[in-house]
């Protein structure tokens, strides 16, 4: 049986401190920062260390219901999630996750884009 990425970089505990990280360059980046003024952060970085774990083939689930629920009321723009997929990448290099693994992480945020966006 194949390891899954979430496996084989260490599982929960990696990427929690991988989704601080990110959440660290988010909260400091111009354009995405102001995203988080309002929002509980305790809350959202353990939906979000769950959703990372799932994108990377862990035991978390989501459904793009849940997605498309928790950002309805957020305009997003092709520009903030261009700039959310390079501090993701940027993060996981500084974790050491393989360039390969990286790209595949990258791609299973960019297959989400569409959920995104408002009709």
């Amino acid at each position: 049986m194949d390891q899954t990425l979430f496996e084989k970089y260490g599982g929960f505990s990696t990427v929690s401190r991988i989704v601080l990280r990110l959440y660290d360059k988010l909260l400091d980046d111009d354009d995405i920062g102001p995203f988080f003024d309002d929002v509980d952060l305790p809350k959202l970085i353990d939906h979000q260390t769950k959703f990372v774990s799932y994108l990377m083939g862990g035991p978390a689930s989501f459904t793009d219901a849940h997605i498309e629920r928790a950002h309805h009321h957020l305009i997003i723009e092709d520009a903030h999630f261009d700039r959310l997929k390079e501090l993701v990448s940027e993060t996981l290099e500084e974790f050491s996750v393989d360039d390969a693994d990286i790209e595949a992480i990258v791609g299973e945020f960019e297959a989400r884009r569409p959920l995104l966006k408002r009709s």
